[in-house]
C-alpha cells in the first residue's frame, strides 16, 4: 500500500521543519545556548514556532495517512492535508514575525490545523463506520 497524498504533504512538512530548526540553531550559535532560552523574543518565539510544528503535524500527518490508506477519497485527504499543511506554514510565519504575539497569520494557522485535525478525525470516523456500521 502506498499513500501518496499523505507522503507530498509529510515531505512538505519535514522541509519546514528543516527550515524552523535551522533557524532555532542560528539563536543557538548566536548566544551559545544549547538548551533553553534567553530574554531574546524573536529566539523564544522561533523555538516555539519550531516545537509546535513538532507537537501538532505528527498526529495530523498520521490522521491523513491513517485516512488515504483507510480508503477515505483522495480528494478529501487532500483538501484536510492543505489545510494542516498551510495552517503550520502561516502559524510559523506568524509566530516568527509577530514575535511570539498576536498576528494574524497565527491565528488563521492554528484555526487552519485545527480544522485539519477535526475533519481527519470525523473522515476516520466516517469511514470507520460506513465499513463497519
Amino acid at each position: 500500500m502506498i499513500v501518496p497524498v499523505t507522503a507530498v504533504f509529510a515531505a512538505v512538512t519535514g522541509l519546514l521543519l528543516l527550515v524552523l530548526s535551522t533557524h532555532v540553531v542560528r539563536f543557538r550559535l548566536k548566544y551559545r545556548k544549547g538548551m533553553g532560552v534567553t530574554d531574546d523574543r524573536d529566539f523564544e518565539a522561533a523555538v516555539r514556532a519550531h516545537a509546535n510544528l513538532v507537537e501538532y503535524a505528527p498526529l495530523g500527518l498520521l490522521m491523513l495517512g491513517l485516512a488515504e490508506l483507510n480508503g477515505v477519497p483522495g480528494q478529501l485527504v487532500y483538501w484536510a492535508g492543505m489545510a494542516l499543511v498551510v495552517g503550520r506554514v502561516l502559524h510559523a510565519w506568524g509566530m516568527i514575525n509577530g514575535r511570539g504575539g498576536t498576528h494574524w497569520a497565527r491565528m488563521a494557522g492554528i484555526v487552519l490545523t485545527w480544522l485539519a485535525i477535526l475533519v481527519a478525525a470525523l473522515l476516520l470516523l466516517w469511514n470507520v463506520y460506513q465499513v463497519y456500521g
